[in-house]
């Protein structure tokens, strides 16, 4: 039983050798030489080695085909190429000056901060009208004009033609802004 083994197994390895397409016709061939030892009265044990080696030679034939494929693939891939695109950022835009135009449109929040405390709920609940509310700026210090929360200038209060409005007196340098936004 076990020379039946061996002989199997020498088989199969020369059939790996041979490539897939004789792992196919061996097994063919096995499987009739399986059906003739059935039938002159084989064991179930003999029966089972030869169908595990078959499975195991249809599993390799099965491997390097689809290794075969991935060959043929990656031998019709390219290797892709872009385009350096350096030099025509470095170059100044067509027009000479930059478009601006389609920004205007866009809409911004603009706060003018007179200063800011903090409450309890049980304070702000107390309030009512005459209370007094002392906020965190001294009286005379600017104002705070925000765009969009960020500050971006300071100023005094007016009042013009019965409303209230911002003169300014300071705007805060594009480098203070910057630091701002870090």
């Amino acid at each position: 039983m076990t020379e039946d083994q061996e002989k199997l197994a020498e088989e199969w390895a020369k059939a790996l050798e041979e490539g897939a397409d004789d792992i196919l016709e061996d097994s063919s061939d096995q499987s009739a030489t399986a059906s003739s030892e059935q039938s002159t009265g084989t064991t179930d044990e003999e029966a089972l080695a030869e169908e595990w080696a078959r499975a195991l030679a249809n599993e390799e034939g099965e491997k390097l085909e689809k290794e075969k494929e991935q060959k043929t693939l990656a031998a019709q891939s390219k290797k892709a190429e872009f385009k350096d695109l350096t030099e025509e950022a470095k170059q100044a835009p067509s027009g000479g000056k930059r478009d601006l135009e389609f920004i205007l449109d866009i809409p911004l929040t603009v706060t003018a901060q007179l200063g800011s405390t903090q409450l309890l709920i049980n304070e702000l609940l107390q309030l009512g009208q005459g209370s007094v509310i002392e906020l965190n700026k001294l009286a005379g210090e600017p104002l705070e004009i925000l765009v969009n929360g960020k500050l971006v200038a300071r100023g005094e209060a007016v009042v013009i033609n019965e409303k209230f409005g911002v003169r300014l007196t300071d705007i805060i340098s594009p480098i203070e802004r910057i630091k701002q936004l870090g």
